[in-house]
């Protein structure tokens, strides 16, 4: 009850400029993600509040080998979290590992291995994490629980902004849209006029 985060939050989705203006002219919907690897399990990724982040992230897959964004833009959502997993919530966070402690059950009955996270300081694929998570959706599912429309999670990410420091260069919050309801509606957003402080 005291959990619940209530009204419409901005966020953003770094894509190719061709998918941008599709939606708005469209009226259609992102493709959710579905990796084994997916961070907050499978949905529609956002960043929250962070326009520059979600630029950055399309400008670095353009940067890939085989690049999926070839003119790298943002589309802005207005988000309606529902019922949501926040991972920045203490009583969620049990939820979390109590589906992780069935999964290791399940594991060591079928004598099978769990996936676990990897790539650098920064785990970039994180099958365990994606695979805890998808676990705690089937769970409630399974037991006629309300299901969760959106997972939100705290992360850190990149190189520290100085020594010592608790901060790094890419700490976000990154939503999981599970339920496409949630996203009430997407907008370009506006250049910043320079006529105007900024708000």
């Amino acid at each position: 009850m005291h959990h619940a985060r209530t009204g419409l939050i901005l966020a953003y989705h770094g894509c190719d400029k061709s998918v941008a203006d599709k939606l708005i002219s469209s009226n259609g919907n992102l493709k959710p993600s579905s990796n084994d690897y997916d961070w907050l399990g499978h949905g529609v990724y956002f960043w929250e509040n962070s326009h520059s982040r979600a630029l950055d992230y399309a400008k670095e897959l353009k940067k890939k080998p085989k690049p999926s964004i070839k003119n790298p833009a943002v589309i802005g959502a207005v988000i309606d979290l529902g019922h949501c997993l926040n991972l920045l919530d203490f009583e969620n966070l049990k939820l979390v590992k109590q589906a992780h402690t069935y999964l290791e059950q399940m594991a060591s009955v079928s004598h099978s291995v769990l996936p676990t996270n990897k790539m650098g300081s920064d785990l970039l694929l994180r099958n365990l994490d994606c695979a805890v998570i998808e676990t705690l959706h089937e769970l409630r599912d399974k037991s006629d629980l309300q299901n969760f429309d959106s997972v939100r999670g705290l992360f850190s990410e990149g190189t520290v902004l100085y020594p010592n420091a608790g901060f790094r260069s890419k700490d976000h919050i990154q939503l999981c849209i599970r339920n496409l309801n949630c996203i009430k509606g997407f907008f370009h957003p506006r250049k910043h006029n320079n006529r105007f402080s900024p708000i």
